[in-house]
Formats: structure tokens, sequence, C-alpha cells
């Protein structure tokens, strides 16, 4: 059981996680593991992990439901991606609760400042807001969701960081749209893998209670500011942004703690 303060902090992280999420599509699980560890005081790295996955699949979820009030979401290419990913992320978190998390989250951090650089390489294309799945990018779609899944599941992660580049790479769908859409695939691979952990019993239900209604105040608000964000260019500035200082972060984290 929480303490009334650790409930509340897990509120506020939600809202971050929440906002998060909307804003760019990613940073969901890659920021709920360490608030959930170093501010809520959840302190088993496995436990934070299990309900941070299930916490960001429904803070993704809200996201996802803003986004397609919004009309941001490209269904076919957000669904074929998802279905794909689902299979990675169910084998990937099957081995990835066998591996140690902080040599993990080391390696994920050199996936993430690559996915940064592709993403600055692709500023000055806006994308195309009406994409259609076709014979030709449908192959693209599928492997980038398999091998995003595999990514995510093995993390722990939704891989919302991941499969905002890869939707891009594979499609060229303009960066909101890609940021929508990409939340079909992270609440999908963040659920199977909250299910595989839940099964060992390594989630904390109160907390991500508490974490999901403070990510639907941070979800509307990130919504909010992406559609702005993203009809003045900055939205791909941003989002590379971002990964940098998170991989920095967790490079040095997991650096010193394996010293």
């Amino acid at each position: 059981m929480l303490e009334p303060i650790q409930f509340a902090l897990g509120i506020l992280s939600g809202a971050i996680v929440g906002f998060s999420l909307a804003l760019v599509g990613g940073g969901g699980s890659i920021l709920a593991v360490p608030l959930i560890v170093y501010l809520v005081g959840l302190k088993s790295p496995h436990m934070a992990i299990g309900t941070s996955a299930l916490a960001v699949a429904a803070n993704a979820a809200t996201g996802l439901f803003n986004h397609w009030r919004a009309g941001n979401i490209n269904w076919p290419c957000a669904g074929l991606f998802a279905a794909f990913g689902v299979i990675g992320a169910a084998i990937g978190s099957t081995f990835g609760k066998a591996f140690d998390g902080q040599k993990l989250l080391f390696l994920f951090a050199f996936v993430m400042v690559g996915a940064g650089l592709m993403m600055l390489r692709r500023r000055g294309s806006s994308g195309h807001r009406e994409v259609e799945l076709t014979r030709l990018n449908a192959p693209k779609v599928a492997f980038f969701g398999l091998g995003v899944g595999a990514f995510s599941g093995f993390f722990g992660i939704g891989g919302g960081f991941l499969i905002v580049p890869g939707l891009v790479v594979s499609t060229r769908m303009a960066m909101l749209n890609a940021v929508g859409s990409s939340l079909v695939g992270v609440t999908a691979f963040a659920l199977t893998t909250a299910v595989n952990y839940a099964f060992s019993g390594l989630v904390n239900w109160w907390l991500a209670l508490a974490f999901l209604a403070g990510g639907v105040a941070g979800s509307f608000l990130g919504t909010k500011a992406s559609g702005h964000l993203a009809h003045r260019g900055h939205l791909p500035r941003i989002f590379a942004v971002i990964l940098f200082i998170v991989a920095g972060y967790m490079a040095w984290d997991s650096l010193i703690t394996l010293i």
C-alpha cells in the first residue's frame, strides 16, 4: 500500500509522463521508471518497470483518444505497426526480465541518440499528412514494428521514441501524424509488457492508478502543445533534444551504477 505522499507524487509523475507522451509520442517509461524509483520511492527496478508499463499504456490510451479527436492518427499504418510490434514486445519482454536492467538501459541510450540524429536529418522535411498504406511501404512498416516492439518489450518501455522515427522513415508521414499514430503502438507495446510483468507479480496497482489520474490532465495539455509546435515546425527539433537529454541521463546513471 502506498503512503498518501507517494500517491500524490504518483499523480504528479503521471502528469509529467502523460504530457511527454502526448507532446512527442515518447518518453513515457523512460521518464516513468526514474520517477517511480527516485521521486515516488519504489525501490524494486523490476516492479518499477512493470508498473510504469501499465501506467504508460493507460496514459498513452488517453493521449491516443485526444489525438484521434484532433485527426492526427493514420490508422492503417499505426495498426500494422502495432500488430507486428505486439509480437516483438511479447518476445522481448520475456527475455528482458532475465537481463540486468542497468546494462540494457545503458545500451538503449545509444539507440536513442541514433533516433535523435535520424530525426534531425529530416527536420527540413515536413512530411505528408495524407499517407496511404501500400504494397511498397507495408513491409517497411511491419519490419520497423516488429523491431521496435522487440526493443520495447526487451527494455520494458513503451517505445514511443523509436515508434515515431520508425513511422516517419517507413511512410514519410508528417511529424504530428507520426506522434499521434505512435500512441497506438505505445499503448499496445506497453500493455503487452505490463501483462507479462503482472503475471510475475511485478505491478503496483495503486501506483498505476495514481499515474493514470495524473496522466489524463498531462495528456490533454501535451496534445494542445503538440499541435501548436508542429505548425511552427519545432516538433522534430524538440523531439531530438529530449532524446539526447534523456539518453545522456540514462547513460550516465547506468554507468555509475555499473561501476
